[in-house]
């Protein structure tokens, strides 16, 4: 049995209450938040977990293997040192750390203890996400060309991050999945309409050395949740949409003939393919169990997860880069 402590019971920590207490290979030993009602809510989960208040009493706990960290994100990298230099393994929600420097070093920290380091990037746990990949492996979609997401709906608003920070690490971690490539700049620009300095909407394009571009739009503040995820190609094109209960991808047999060598018409110069449209039958699993899950495995077999700590390292890279280019209204910045 591998023995956890949640820290961190609000509104997204208590999912990871519930994931970790059904699992049969685990025992949550211990909750801890600092306000009662989380804590009260969390025993209808984890009736046997003890309820803590501090990181402290967490660490100090010899009966406690690992800890997930689901607090705000400027506590990560900190807190995240901290669980490591305890000797226990650690799960850390997106973002790993709000700089490339606090990344780095808990990264290095965790190889220097030998201790697990994985961090929440929920997307790439997701059923959909595996399908796609395994599309565009397969040539389905021929080269891909460009990438486009949205992620957008009415709150949740947030002080201590801006839009960008809160919503753009799902998709980033994504589009570097889905492409096996890091992006060679990045520009973003947005507006701050709620509260001052915090933008509530950015907007995010990469571009990449193959020449592969993309776009990130997030928002707290549009009159829709939307979940979505577009891969075009030269031969075929496909979306995912999250928010939909029924086909969450779809195959688009759509594209762009290229003329033939001795034409002589303007008609003749492109042809448009509009073939049919399909929707792969996936086997759907909650992304945050399969996620949990892993972690569990990487720790009793000692792999490496799919979401490691160094893996996480590019995204902040980006988020990084992209923040200077927020700040200077849209200067493209280099991604080393």
């Amino acid at each position: 049995m591998i023995r956890v402590a949640i820290v961190g019971a609000g509104r997204w920590g208590i999912n990871h209450v519930r994931a970790f207490a059904r699992l049969p290979e685990v025992t949550i030993a211990a909750v801890c938040d600092i306000h009662p009602n989380a804590l009260l809510r969390a025993r209808t989960f984890a009736p046997s977990a003890r309820s803590v208040h501090t990181l402290e009493e967490v660490l100090a706990a010899p009966d406690i293997d690992a800890v997930v960290l689901a607090t705000p994100a400027r506590t990560h990298a900190p807190m995240a040192e901290a669980v490591l230099r305890a000797g226990k393994h650690l799960l850390v929600e997106k973002p790993l750390a709000l700089t490339v420097a606090d990344a780095e070093r808990v990264v290095q920290i965790a190889a220097d203890v030998e201790r697990i380091l994985m961090v929440g990037h929920l997307m790439l746990y997701h059923p959909v996400v595996h399908h796609m990949r395994r599309v565009i492996e397969s040539g389905e979609l021929g080269t891909i060309h460009y990438l486009y997401a949205l992620r957008v709906n009415l709150g949740i608003v947030r002080r201590d991050e801006n839009a960008m920070w809160s919503l753009a690490p799902h998709d980033l971690s994504t589009i570097l999945h889905l492409t096996g490539d890091i992006p060679k700049s990045v520009t973003a620009r947005g507006g701050a309409y709620l509260q001052p300095d915090v933008a509530d909407v950015v907007f995010l394009n990469l571009r990449f050395q193959s020449g592969v571009v993309a776009q990130i739009q997030t928002s707290w503040l549009d009159p829709r949740k939307e979940r979505r995820l577009t891969v075009v190609g030269s031969k075929k094109m496909m979306e995912m949409n999250d928010v939909s209960p029924r086909s969450k991808l779809q195959i688009f047999d759509k594209g762009v003939v290229p003329p033939a060598l001795d034409f002589s018409e303007y008609a003749e110069f492109l042809t448009l393919r509009n073939g049919e449209v399909t929707s792969p039958e996936i086997v759907m699993e909650e992304p945050l169990s399969v996620e949990c899950r892993h972690f569990i495995h990487c720790i009793h077999h000692n792999e490496v997860p799919l979401t490691s700590g160094a893996a996480a390292v590019p995204v902040i890279r980006i988020l990084e880069a992209a923040q200077t280019s927020l700040e200077r209204d849209g200067v493209p910045i280099a991604i080393q």
